[in-house]
């Protein structure tokens, strides 16, 4: 009895020893993979610092190439000269969103994507504003396609497109406000104006006034001719007038206008000739009255149709 007790107790001092033994050995392993871990993490990094310093500064990614995509104001000289890149600089090594930046302080730039060509070329794609007219507030500034004034015009700015005289700031959505509808109704002519086979292209258009009682009046052609829209049914009154500029053209009546009034009735139109001027006497004056254009052209059109059939 007394040998079974030994036994039991030296048995559960080895036990215990062990444990305590074990103890020991994860305390030494938990020690030695932390240091592994501390000096680690050093050694990566300074590999990373070497590695990056080595890439940015191998001949083997200078640049030798920048493509410049999308320009159509701008050349790609300029464009180049605002990105800050230069032949030779190390791809890797260019920040994409700083030259983006740059470029993008261009008022002519409405988007602009920087991105690398691996080994050695940077690419720049951009989208410039469309200016669809002049903006005449006391200082002229450049109008696009969403209405918004991006720049103040420039000598060097390209030509040929509308200017609009008689708006106010106060007409533009600066603030956030609605537009008023005066700049709404310059910007249904404006875009009729960019559709294709319009009887008004944007090119052709020197002035747009604007009155506020009697609405929009287009200068265009030579820049002699005067086309009184008014407001409202912009698409109709070009279909009109469309039909209008076929009749002089091809009437015995006059060879040439000086102004055509659309603001009127759907089936009145007024045409005044060239060179006759509406304030003159009445002996020099001769305003025609061109009643129904649209029908008469249809007719002279049907029974053309019906001749040649």
């Amino acid at each position: 009895m007394l040998g079974f007790k030994k036994k039991k107790k030296l048995f559960h001092r080895n036990r215990y020893n062990r444990k305590k033994g074990a103890g020991i050995k994860d305390r030494i392993l938990f020690y030695i993979k932390t240091a592994l871990a501390v000096a680690i993490i050093p050694a990566l990094s300074l590999l990373y610092i070497f590695g990056y310093d080595f890439l940015t500064q191998c001949d083997y990614f200078r640049t030798k190439t920048i493509e410049v995509e999308g320009n159509r104001v701008l050349s790609g000289e300029e464009i180049i000269k605002e990105a800050g890149i230069y032949p030779g600089d190390n791809i890797l090594s260019v920040n994409i969103s700083m030259v983006r930046k740059k470029i993008m302080a261009n008022p002519w730039v409405a988007e602009a994507e920087v991105g690398r060509k691996i080994p050695s070329g940077i690419i720049i794609k951009i989208t410039e504003h469309k200016c669809i007219a002049v903006l005449d507030l006391g200082k002229e500034f450049l109008l696009n396609e969403s209405g918004e004034i991006f720049k103040e015009k420039a000598a060097a700015d390209p030509g040929g497109v509308p200017v609009i005289q008689g708006l106010a700031f106060s007409d533009l959505n600066l603030s956030g406000a609605r537009r008023t509808a005066a700049f709404n109704a310059v910007m249904s002519v404006l875009k009729l104006g960019q559709k294709a086979e319009t009887v008004l292209p944007g090119n052709e258009i020197k002035l747009i006034r604007v009155d506020r009682e009697i609405g929009l009046t287009i200068h265009a052609f030579d820049g002699m001719k005067a086309i009184k829209l008014g407001y409202d049914n912009y698409q109709d009154k070009f279909e009109r007038l469309k039909n209008v500029l076929h009749y002089v053209k091809n009437g015995p009546d006059f060879p040439d206008f000086e102004t055509v009034d659309l603001n009127n009735s759907l089936n009145r139109v007024v045409v005044s000739p060239a060179n006759k001027r509406p304030s003159d006497e009445s002996e020099n004056l001769r305003t025609q009255e061109v009643r129904g254009a649209e029908e008469k052209d249809i007719k002279a059109q049907k029974r053309k149709g019906t001749k040649e059939v």
